[in-house]
């Protein structure tokens, strides 16, 4: 990016990935900054952009409970530091600036990746299905790499990676409806997939997935994946799915069915005899029974065929 003489100086910053700051073509990296506590300093106050962090804040970050009473002290001169280094010249006009006993970021003079990423993701909740899936993926692209990937023992650090990890799953689902909507169905698999092994509890993953397989024809694979699911909730969440899974597992059922006569009088009969499981008055259950009767002996010379068959 350029600047013209006298003008406030701005930067671009990169935290997917390695730590990456370029001022006037230059490109600086975390060794640049002077250490780990200005690096840290400065990656906190770009989690913050635009909003004070006070200096008690930046102190606690860094040292805990273990701060000795020089920390402020110590805290000014690192930011100084990151000065001389991202803004040369310029201590009052360029992005880090003094503010409410702390220190802050101008969000005019910082273009930050993660921020682009958040823009994306909310320019794609206002659009239309069609032009909100490219803003998707592209934030999706511009995220592959690990936010603070470099940072592995900060414990604010992984609080920022779990925070954006959910972004991102959201922006995957997002992705997979939209890429349904439209008709791309393998995209909406892909993604959705990619949701699912993000976060397997998440519900909404696994109703796209499972629509997904639903509309690309391949109930086998919605089948499946719906076993997997109920078996995951069962398991971890001691329910079963909602009921727009179960609805989707129903049609996928009869989609299967459809391809076998066998297979489909088998179905109609367990519906059949589901109904009969329902609550109903003492009329209704007398004129069903000749129905339910014949489900039955459907049912039972389904299953002594498939026994044959093993």
């Amino acid at each position: 990016m350029d600047n013209a003489p006298g003008a406030a100086l701005s930067i671009s910053v990169q935290l997917f990935g390695s730590l990456e700051i370029r001022r006037v073509g230059q490109a600086l990296t975390a060794a640049d900054l002077g250490g780990c506590k200005p690096r840290h300093i400065l990656e906190v106050l770009l989690l913050n952009l635009g909003t004070p962090v006070s200096k008690t804040r930046l102190v606690e970050i860094l040292w805990g409970p273990s701060a000795s009473d020089g920390a402020v002290a110590t805290l000014e001169s690192y930011v100084s530091g990151i000065r001389r280094a991202i803004q040369p010249g310029q201590t009052k006009t360029g992005p880090l600036r003094t503010a409410n006993s702390g220190y802050v970021l101008e969000p005019q003079l910082v273009e930050l990746d993660l921020s682009r990423f958040r823009a994306l993701l909310g320019a794609a909740r206002l659009a239309s299905p069609a032009d909100a899936y490219p803003l998707l993926i592209e934030a999706l692209e511009l995220s592959a790499e690990p936010l603070l990937g470099f940072e592995l023992v900060a414990d604010w650090a992984d609080e920022a990676r779990t925070r954006h990890a959910a972004e991102r799953v959201a922006a995957m689902i997002s992705a997979a409806e939209a890429a349904t909507f439209l008709e791309r169905l393998d995209d909406a698999i892909r993604w959705s997939q990619a949701a699912v092994r993000a976060e397997p509890l998440n519900e909404r993953a696994w109703t796209v997935l499972v629509t997904a397989y639903e509309l690309a024809g391949l109930p086998a694979e919605g089948l499946s994946a719906y076993d997997r699911c109920r078996r995951l909730f069962d398991r971890d969440l001691a329910c079963s799915p909602g009921p727009a899974l179960q609805a989707a597992h129903l049609r996928l059922l009869r989609q299967r069915a459809e391809a076998n006569a066998e297979l489909s009088e088998a179905l109609a009969a367990l519906l059949c005899l589901g109904e009969r499981l329902q609550p109903a008055g003492p009329e209704r259950l007398a004129a069903d029974d000749r129905l339910h009767e014949n489900a039955g002996r459907v049912l039972d010379s389904f299953l002594q065929r498939a026994r044959a068959a093993v």
